[in-house]
Formats: C-alpha cells, sequence, structure tokens
C-alpha cells in the first residue's frame, strides 16, 4: 500500500500551540508529514526563515514521520517534487474558510493529484494566531499558554533588543 505523504504549510512566525495541535494530529494521520516553512515575500516576517525551521525542528526533534523545511516557490510544484498527495490546512474560524477553501480549489485545479485536508485545533487554540502572539509579545505580555518554551525565549530574546 502507498504511504501517502502530507504536507503542512505555513509562514509559521512564530509556530503556536495550535500549530503544534494541527501537527500532532495530522501525524496520526499519516506517516510522513512534511511541515513546510513557507517564505512568503508578501509578508515582513519577525523571524527569519532559518530561525523559524530552527524553533520547528526543536519542538518536533525525534518526533518519528515529520520532517520539517523550507519553501519559496509555488506549493503544488514543491508537492509534485516530494510526491505529496495531501495538503493539511487548519481552520480557526468560519472567517479562515472562505481563503481556505478558494486556495484548496486553485490547488487542485494546478494539480489534481493533490487534495486538501482541513482540520480544526482544539478549542482553546481557535482563536489564536501568530500575529496575536507576536503583538502580545512586543508589548511585553505573557505567551507561555500560546506558544512553546523555546518559541517563548526567542520572542523574548527579539524584543528585549527592540525596548
Amino acid at each position: 500500500m502507498k504511504r501517502p505523504i502530507a504536507i503542512y504549510p505555513g509562514t509559521f512566525d512564530p509556530i503556536t500551540f495550535g500549530h503544534v495541535d494541527v501537527v500532532e494530529r495530522a501525524a496520526q494521520l499519516f506517516p510522513r508529514l512534511v511541515i513546510l516553512v513557507a517564505r512568503n515575500s508578501s509578508k515582513q516576517p519577525l523571524f527569519s526563515g532559518e530561525e523559524r525551521i530552527a524553533m520547528v525542528r526543536e519542538i518536533f526533534r525525534g518526533k518519528k514521520g515529520i520532517e520539517v523545511e523550507e519553501f519559496d516557490g509555488l506549493l503544488v510544484e514543491y508537492a509534485r517534487r516530494r510526491k505529496a498527495s495531501v495538503l493539511i490546512r487548519g481552520l480557526r474560524a468560519v472567517s479562515d474558510f472562505e481563503y481556505e477553501f478558494q486556495m484548496a480549489l486553485t490547488n487542485r485545479k494546478l494539480s489534481s493529484k493533490l487534495e486538501t485536508i482541513f482540520l480544526v485545533p482544539r478549542e482553546q487554540y481557535t482563536y489564536l494566531n501568530s500575529s496575536i502572539v507576536r503583538e502580545i509579545a512586543r508589548l511585553g505580555g505573557d505567551v507561555s499558554d500560546f506558544v512553546p518554551a523555546n518559541v517563548r525565549r526567542r520572542l523574548r530574546q527579539r524584543f528585549s533588543k527592540h525596548q
């Protein structure tokens, strides 16, 4: 039987407990999961691609079947090269659905062999996103309920330089 490869793409700037929840649940569904850290030219990330990859790798170090890579370009081309058949996307709220639905249909048009599966994070993470975390950290707030310890340390380091 073919062992499907799933891709969970995102900016992960920074990765949150909501992202971690989606990764852990996707890893139970698929024997191979690639967390794909996107370099998005339309966004100005707080952390470099290398920093984001390092944070994600630290969180999932030793987890069987999980890989972390960086990518810049057309997602369907990356999926084709990796022979991936599934894209994982997290849906927090109804407001996410329209954009994600359009992206899923566009990706399907570009590659009929690529399916998108939506996973909803646990309820305690549905309000959470990286922008909120960055703003709380920038203002000196406690982000320990929102991000893993390694991310919290990096946020503190980043914003202590700006204060």
